[in-house]
C-alpha cells in the first residue's frame, strides 16, 4: 500500500493567552504519531502542521490540543471567521465574569482589611470568595487539571495552586480556629488575597486578549494586502498573468 504524501495545513487555534500556551500547543501536536513538524504563530493564533494523513487526521490533532485545554478549528471553510467568533465570545464571557467577580471581591477586601472583627466575618468572606474562585475563575482550575494530566504546568497551574491553597487553608482556620489557639497562635484567613489574585489575573487576561485581538487584526489586514495576481515578464519577452501564489516570493512583481 502506497503511503499518502506529506500534507501541510494551517489551523486556527483558540484559547491561547500567553507564549507558554503556544509552546504547550506546539509541543502537544509535535508529539503525535504522524506529525513531522508543528509551528505555532502566537500573533495570528494559528498552527502550521506537516503530517502524514495516513497516520493521523485533523480530528486527531484537534483532540490532542483539546486535552490540554485549547482547541483547533479544523473546518476548511470559514475557519478564520469561526476563530474570530470564538474569541469574541470568550472575551464577552471573560468581561462578564470579571464584572461580578469584582462586585463580590470588594466587600471581601473591606471585611478582611477593616471589619475583620465583625461577627461571622470569616463565614461571610468564605461565602463571597467561593464563587469568585470556582465559578468566575473555574477555567484556571480546569486548565491546571488538564495540564497536570499530561505532566505539564503553566500560569493557570500557579494561579490554581496559590488561590486554592489559600482558600482551603482559610476554610480550615474558619471552622477549626482552636487548632491554632491551642498553640498560642491566631488563625488568620486569606480569602481577600485569593479573590484579589483571581480578579487581577482575569483583568490581565482581558487586557491581553484585547491587545492580541487588535494585533492579530492588523497582521491579518497586512497579509491581505498581498497581491492576488502578478504580471510575469519572462526572458523571452512574453508576459503572463498568473496567480500570486504560483510565483516564488522574490519574483512577485505587481498588483493587477
Amino acid at each position: 500500500m502506497t503511503a499518502l504524501p506529506l500534507k501541510t495545513l494551517t489551523f486556527p487555534v483558540t484559547g491561547m493567552t500567553c507564549a507558554a500556551c503556544a509552546s504547550s500547543v506546539e509541543s502537544m501536536i509535535s508529539t503525535q504519531m504522524g506529525v513531522e513538524k508543528a509551528e505555532v504563530n502566537y500573533a495570528t493564533q494559528s498552527v502550521k502542521v506537516a503530517f502524514h494523513p495516513d497516520l493521523i487526521e485533523p480530528a486527531g490533532l484537534q483532540q490532542s490540543v483539546q486535552s490540554v485545554g485549547y482547541d483547533l478549528i479544523i473546518d476548511a471553510i470559514g475557519g478564520k471567521e469561526k476563530q474570530a467568533e470564538a474569541q469574541q465570545s470568550h472575551y464577552r464571557q471573560l468581561k462578564r465574569n470579571i464584572t461580578w467577580a469584582i462586585i463580590l471581591t470588594v466587600p471581601v477586601v473591606f471585611i478582611g482589611m477593616v471589619f475583620m472583627d465583625t461577627p461571622y466575618a470569616n463565614y461571610i468572606m468564605m461565602a463571597l470568595t467561593a464563587p469568585v474562585l470556582f465559578i468566575a475563575g473555574k477555567n484556571f482550575f480546569i486548565n491546571a487539571w488538564k495540564q497536570a494530566g499530561h505532566g505539564r504546568a503553566n500560569m493557570d497551574t500557579l494561579v490554581a495552586m496559590s488561590t486554592g491553597i489559600a482558600f482551603l487553608f482559610s476554610v480550615f482556620n474558619t471552622f477549626y480556629p482552636e487548632f491554632w489557639h491551642r498553640q498560642g497562635l491566631h488563625p488568620h484567613v486569606y480569602f481577600e488575597a485569593a479573590a484579589l489574585v483571581i480578579v487581577f489575573i482575569m483583568l490581565g487576561k482581558l487586557l491581553e486578549e484585547k491587545a492580541n485581538s487588535n494585533t492579530s487584526s492588523a497582521i491579518k489586514k497586512l497579509i491581505g494586502l498581498e497581491p492576488k495576481t502578478v504580471m510575469l515578464f519572462t526572458a523571452q519577452g512574453t508576459v503572463k498573468q498568473l496567480p500570486n501564489a504560483m510565483i516564488p516570493k522574490p519574483y512577485r512583481l505587481a498588483l493587477i
